[in-house]
């Protein structure tokens, strides 16, 4: 299969490597330093868990040629660049099917207006990474988020079948999604704060597990994007991440307190921030633009957004000022005592019968 792949970042060059590696006729877009290297390495990939290097030779190309012809077209690139793309495809007419694997917030009518809906197939990466030199060195999320795929109209249709047969072939795990348009706007609401709340620690993962009010405001900002899009009418897609609004404040604080301090999360999460900080602002700024759209108060998303901006000093490691809403924490030791309440009486009545 002939493949285009626009982006020669971490996520690129990962996608172009494994299935130029399964025998596909890949093409990978690059420029300036990234064009020259990759024409003199190849696309060299450390898998993370292995520590193996694989380096694979694929056909490097600076631009698109309007009538070349290919099967598919994966656009893996910064959210913000997705403007400077959609020109040089809307002139290649010769490409029925053009997947977008790309965070985006604020919906596909840009997409659909300069391509045209049939051309249009929604999804978002399933792995993550950073840079060593001219080499990726790269994390697949299969199980928690594989590339995840789907149709404007939710349906599966013969040619998601097919590229998702193509990317599973190439040792990257695919899932199918009704509504990849909510999956967008769920992942958004999620990431932004999380980004933010990296830059309000200083871009340090570490340290910001060690905020306890970083990690408070990145728990409530959750909630306000997802009460932003109940607002909208936008499902939280996978429903999965519905149990993110009953879990009580402290609890979920004491989570990310233990989950944030380690390497994988650095990786997948902190590097990506750091690297990509114009992607996750303007991330931030579509969700704030739905949360305006809505008319959704949201103070704590507010207060992170600031950190976006690379002037604002950081917040002061291990501050815990904010008071943690223990409500549900009570709700809950209420519920558990009512219910060994009703168990002692069950059992009293039963031994007296």
């Amino acid at each position: 299969m002939k493949i285009l792949v626009i982006g020669a970042g971490v996520l690129g060059s990962l996608y172009a490597g494994k299935l130029q590696w399964v025998g596909h006729q890949v093409t990978l877009l690059a420029r300036g330093q990234r064009l020259a290297d990759l024409r003199e390495r190849g696309i060299e990939l450390i898998d993370d868990f292995t520590g193996i290097l694989t380096t694979v030779q694929a056909r490097i190309a600076e631009r698109l040629d309007p009538e070349e012809a290919f099967d598919w077209v994966l656009v893996v690139v910064r959210k913000n660049q997705v403007g400077e793309v959609l020109p040089v495809l809307a002139a290649n007419r010769h490409t029925p099917n053009v997947l977008f694997l790309v965070n985006n917030a604020a919906g596909p009518a840009e997409l659909i207006q300069a391509l045209g809906r049939e051309r249009v197939v929604l999804g978002f990466p399933g792995a993550g990474g950073r840079r060593e030199g001219s080499a990726i060195r790269y994390v697949l999320a299969s199980k928690v988020q594989p590339t995840t795929l789907g149709e404007l109209d939710g349906r599966i249709t013969p040619r998601l079948e097919q590229i998702s047969r193509v990317l599973q072939e190439a040792g990257l795990p695919t899932r199918y999604c009704d509504n990849m348009d909510a999956w967008l706007k769920t992942h958004a609401v999620l990431v932004a704060p999380l980004a933010a709340g990296v830059y309000l620690a200083g871009g340090d993962i570490y340290r910001l597990a060690r905020t306890r009010d970083g990690l408070t405001l990145i728990v409530r900002a959750v909630r306000e994007g997802m009460k932003t899009l109940d607002a909208l009418r936008v499902p939280i897609t996978p429903q999965g991440y519905q149990v993110l609004r009953w879990i009580p404040e402290p609890l979920m604080v004491s989570v990310l307190q233990k989950r944030m301090p380690n390497p994988r999360t650095e990786l997948a999460l902190a590097r990506h921030a750091n690297a990509a900080r114009d992607e996750m602002c303007r991330l931030m700024v579509e969700v704030r633009d739905l949360t305006r759209s809505a008319r959704v108060l949201t103070p704590a998303l507010d207060w992170l957004a600031e950190y976006c901006d690379p002037a604002v000093p950081a917040m002061r490691e291990g501050e815990s000022s904010l008071a943690l809403d223990w409500r549900g924490v009570w709700a809950a030791i209420g519920v558990i005592a009512g219910i060994g309440l009703a168990v002692g009486l069950l059992w009293r009545r039963k031994k007296q019968d």
